[in-house]
């Protein structure tokens, strides 16, 4: 992408802007990465009629250099993630796992980020030490910064100390820990043990919470804590998941995906399955990776697509009906758009124009057997080959106009 494009001023014609359940028919005005409130002036316009427009999504909890990991073998549930852990310590000898971790780790971080971006997640938590890669200025999503963080309650000796890190997090940043996350009495105690240290606040936000007692829910809500719920890996892990009605209803509630290690394949596919299973409707799942996750990791810019907010959208075909399940249900090869930035990232190939206005030159690859412009930035084919179901097929393309989405 040009530099001296941060101030381009776009518009999306005819399209129907969803956030939650409702729809609104109305143009959406880009301009230097935000959303505008008004479009006096355009550098590029496209009609996208029949099509609608959500915010990017949020993912709320990720380990993004351990997405290339096999997991663990077989249908295997455990009691709690310490268990888990130890479990997987003989797994580290098979060699496919050796293999996968002599990647060199940023570019594991920065596969982990592309699974995301494809998949319509450009924001995500990452819940591990900080990596040099991960500052990069290319990096495929934006990442959650000036939160504080511990690994969980009474495992491994692996990242910051919970008292000393709680401390250190100011009260308007997010400080996060894995919690209960299991389904016996180890995992019940937990809450009350964090509460006893004085790890509890407005300001904390629990990863799984599987192993959450009603009264735990209620003094979660008490003190205005927040809870990331991990279905996927969860349901795989430990044979079952929270229930996130109680939560979701106090606006208490976000979605994470972790990591292929344990869940599902990206954040999409999280929401689809628990569409699926019926966990919640696509409205209120909508909300958990978009407005209740921007609420929980204090993002005001995010999660919406009110005027000054980042312009990072996903686009897709308008298929009548719930608004919401139109992106919910679907896969990340029916997006026909993912914009970063007030930018495409990767499209459908009609999408070309808009690419090249950007000044962004794309490789042509296919996404689980759909063909797919790539910004190719985003195209290292030892990165590519990483990824099932991204392959590139072509050379790169610089800004040739093509068909303009009707």
């Amino acid at each position: 992408m040009r530099g001296d494009d941060a101030s381009m001023a776009v518009t999306l014609d005819g399209v129907t802007l969803v956030e939650g359940g409702g729809r609104q028919c109305a143009p959406l005005h880009l301009r230097g990465g935000t959303i505008a409130a008004q479009g006096t002036t355009h550098d590029f316009r496209l009609d996208l009629r029949d099509h609608l427009v959500f915010p990017g999504l949020i993912n709320a909890h990720e380990h993004l250099q351990v997405n290339n990991v096999p997991p663990l073998p077989g249908e295997r549930t455990f009691s709690n993630a310490y268990a888990w852990i130890d479990a997987f310590q003989a797994h580290f000898a098979e060699p496919a796992v050796v293999e996968a971790l002599a990647v060199p780790k940023a570019q594991r971080l920065r596969h982990g980020a592309l699974k995301n971006l494809v998949a319509g997640a450009t924001f995500v938590a990452h819940h591990d030490p900080w990596h040099p890669a991960l500052d990069a200025a290319d990096f495929p999503v934006t990442l959650l910064r000036g939160h504080g963080w511990s690994y969980t309650l009474n495992g491994p000796d692996y990242g910051p100390p919970v008292e000393q890190a709680f401390a250190a997090t100011p009260a308007d940043r997010p400080w996060m820990i894995h919690l209960a996350e299991g389904t016996d009495a180890i995992a019940a105690a937990e809450l009350s043990e964090l509460d006893r240290r004085g790890c509890l606040a407005a300001n904390s936000v629990l990863v799984h919470g599987v192993g959450l007692r009603e009264r735990d829910i209620e003094r979660v809500l008490a003190v205005g804590a927040a809870v990331v719920w991990c279905p996927g890996s969860n349901r795989r892990l430990l044979g079952r998941s929270l229930d996130p009605r109680r939560l979701h209803a106090a606006g208490r509630l976000a979605v994470g995906s972790d990591s292929r290690l344990s869940g599902e394949r990206d954040l999409l596919e999280e929401l689809r399955l628990a569409w699926q299973r019926r966990d919640l409707d696509a409205a209120r799942l909508l909300a958990l990776a978009t407005s209740s996750a921007a609420r929980i990791l204090r993002l005001a810019d995010r999660g919406s697509l009110a005027a000054d907010n980042v312009a990072d959208l996903v686009i897709v075909r308008d298929r009548g009906g719930d608004a919401a399940a139109n992106l919910v249900r679907h896969s990340r090869a029916e997006l026909r758009a993912v914009i970063r930035n007030g930018v495409p990232r990767i499209a459908d190939p009609d999408f070309a124009d808009w690419f090249a206005a950007a000044g962004i030159d794309t490789v042509t690859v296919t996404l689980d057997g759909t063909t797919k412009l790539l910004a190719s930035d985003l195209a290292d084919p030892a990165l590519l080959a990483m990824e099932p179901g991204l392959i590139a097929v072509g050379d790169a393309h610089t800004k040739h106009p093509a068909e303009r989405v009707a």
